[in-house]
């Protein structure tokens, strides 16, 4: 279910006529939760784990998804870009960043409690600034091959993926590839499906609760959630 990737610049100079469809992706999270590493595993296939401190860099490329061309935008952002936050700055930084993005990836560490912590004054401030809005929004528990450092269960990420209403799925952007790619050609595909015919929404889907969560059922069941979308459109209005 792989996302076959054209690694090449946007054309400046191209005409809006001949532009592939626009996509708009924000990757949001505390610190060394791995996003820079997550983006750069899903554009290139390669995992590079020490990163210099974030500053905030736009990724841009034009992918081929399901055979549908797309002109990606994929905006990493500063660990230190928290809600809540004392500094105004971070605020409305964090704010225009939101307000620019189209669909959302929310990512922890599940060997970082603090961090798992920071997803849900996230999630609400996404819907604080687009309070009408339907974007698409993955939970992500990153570094899901470092078991010996567990502090956030699988269980933890389920529970709260399924109070916000999105998607979750544990994952390790090191060992991994195939998971980071089904994540974001998911959110491409919702983001595409706003810009549809007559603007429609659709809902993401939850990934019902399960009784004994293990990562190939997590695994499982997410793939299930997107084969149902690509089958059955119309189930989901």
């Amino acid at each position: 279910m792989s996302a076959h990737l054209l690694l090449a610049p946007i054309p400046e100079a191209a005409s809006d006529a001949l532009l592939p469809r626009g996509v708009k992706l924000a990757v949001l999270g505390a610190g060394r939760v791995g996003k820079s590493a997550m983006i750069v595993r899903f554009l290139t296939k390669r995992f590079i784990g020490d990163y210099e401190p974030n500053t905030g860099k736009l990724y841009s490329r034009l992918v081929s998804v399901e055979g549908d061309q797309l002109s990606l935008q994929i905006q990493d952002t500063p660990g230190g870009m928290q809600v809540p936050d004392s500094l105004t700055q971070v605020v409305d930084t964090l704010s225009k960043c939101v307000q620019w993005a189209e669909g959302f990836l929310l990512v922890y560490s599940i060997t970082d409690y603090e961090s798992y912590q920071s997803i849900r004054p996230l999630y609400q401030h996404i819907r604080k600034v687009h309070p009408d809005s339907k974007a698409p929004v993955v939970i992500v528990g990153n570094k899901g091959d470092l078991l010996h450092a567990r502090q956030v269960q699988t269980d933890d990420g389920v529970q709260l993926a399924d109070e916000l209403g999105s998607l979750f799925l544990e994952i390790s952007t090191s060992e991994n590839y195939e998971d980071v790619c089904d994540v974001f050609q998911h959110l491409c595909k919702e983001v595409s499906k706003l810009h549809g015919p007559g603007g429609e929404r659709r809902r993401v889907s939850i990934i019902p609760r399960p009784r004994s969560p293990n990562m190939q059922d997590l695994k499982r069941r997410f793939k299930q959630a997107l084969s149902y979308k690509a089958k059955a459109p119309s189930a989901l209005g």
